[in-house]
């Protein structure tokens, strides 16, 4: 974090309006980190932590709907203000189902684009994401934090993306390709067995000896976090 100044993604291929957009933010007290296509937009607003993401609906390699829906699935609760030059209600309302909280048609104004990027930190600093709780791990999703047998435990985003996924789904049984389209996005065409490498990650993390691990392994299934 850079202080006390809120961090804004801008996710935007056109480097003038992308530009624009940054100067007036910084010069609102905001930092700005700038991405322009889908997929290194989707990858930092995975890995970086963020206020407020701001994405265009056409961009290259991932379209804007893309980068919104795995972005939710894979856990990220940042509020998003799509922007797009298309003037059409279909895409307007495809952009709020796949998770966006807010919409903005190019061209705007200054002072309309402030004036949605203040609301929506408003409405997210109202309606934050809760704690959860699965035996003795607990998870705070807004200050990033992992605390294991009463020890803070430091994680990396993908790491904590992961386990804050299996919490929300505590007592189930998730399937490994479910696992690795909500936290890796849909579009991964790596090796499915990083998810077993991650667990192995979590579990040297935040499991003590001598208890059994909060994580099991469901055989033939996946994996599932017990709740209790």
């Amino acid at each position: 974090m850079s202080g006390d100044r809120r961090r804004v993604l801008v996710i935007e291929d056109d480097h003038n309006l992308a530009r624009a957009v940054t100067n007036l933010l910084e010069d609102d007290g905001f930092a700005v980190v700038q991405r322009h296509d889908g997929e290194t937009g989707f990858a930092e607003g995975l890995e970086g932590d963020y206020d407020v993401i701001l994405l265009d609906l056409m961009l290259p390699k991932r379209n804007g709907f893309s980068v919104c829906a795995d972005l939710r699935a894979a856990g990220v609760h940042t509020p998003l203000l799509m922007l797009t030059a298309k003037d059409g209600e279909l895409d307007e309302v495809e952009g709020l189902e796949v998770g966006a909280d807010d919409f903005l048609h190019k061209p705007f104004e200054n002072s309309i684009l402030m004036a949605h990027l203040h609301a929506l930190l408003r409405r997210h600093d109202r309606g934050r994401p809760q704690p959860l709780t699965a035996g003795p791990i607990s998870l705070d999703p807004l200050r990033r934090s992992v605390v294991a047998y009463g020890r803070d435990v430091t994680l990396t985003p993908r790491e904590f993306a992961l386990l804050e996924y299996l919490m929300g789904r505590a007592n189930e049984s998730i399937p490994k390709s479910d696992i690795l389209r909500m936290v890796w996005g849909s579009s991964f065409d790596g090796d499915p067995n990083i998810v077993e490498v991650y667990i192995g990650y979590l579990r040297r993390k935040i499991d003590q000896a001598p208890f059994e691990s909060v994580i099991r392994t469901v055989r033939g299934i996946g994996y599932s976090v017990r709740g209790d």
